[in-house]
């Protein structure tokens, strides 16, 4: 098992720990091994993406949402962003912010969980609920 200075200088370990340690649901652990990650890497999609992902299974949703906008910001097609990015909204309640997301990640990419996301997205708003 390699230390925390070891991550430090080997910013592909320290995002393999993070996926390994996301995958195993530690999302908080994931988040601080990608730290230094982020510093080091700040224009890499990939690292953001997983930072989101993090932020979101960790119910930290501002934050979730804040590295979702950055993958946006470095690739406006990225469609798993956008779809994400739905999500966190849907979470926060936000649901025309959310519905315009996943409505795009839908056109960019139809795959059934954009679909059904958008269609749940869809049926809340037209029951006028949260």
């Amino acid at each position: 098992m390699s230390s925390p200075r070891a991550n430090k200088s080997d910013p592909v370990a320290a995002f393999r720990r993070a996926e390994d340690l996301l995958s195993g649901r530690r999302p908080l652990e994931a988040l601080a091994a990608l730290t230094p990650v982020l510093d080091t890497a700040p224009d890499e999609v990939s690292v953001h993406l997983l930072a989101g992902r993090a932020y979101f299974d960790s119910a930290q949703l501002r934050p979730a949402e804040g590295a979702f906008e950055r993958v946006l910001e470095l690739d406006p097609a990225d469609h798993y962003a956008r779809f994400a990015l739905g999500k966190t909204l849907q979470r926060q309640g936000r649901l025309p912010e959310a519905e315009t997301q996943l409505k795009m990640a839908s056109a960019m990419d139809p795959r059934p969980e954009y679909q059904e996301a958008l269609g749940e997205i869809r049926a809340r708003i037209a029951l006028g609920s949260p």
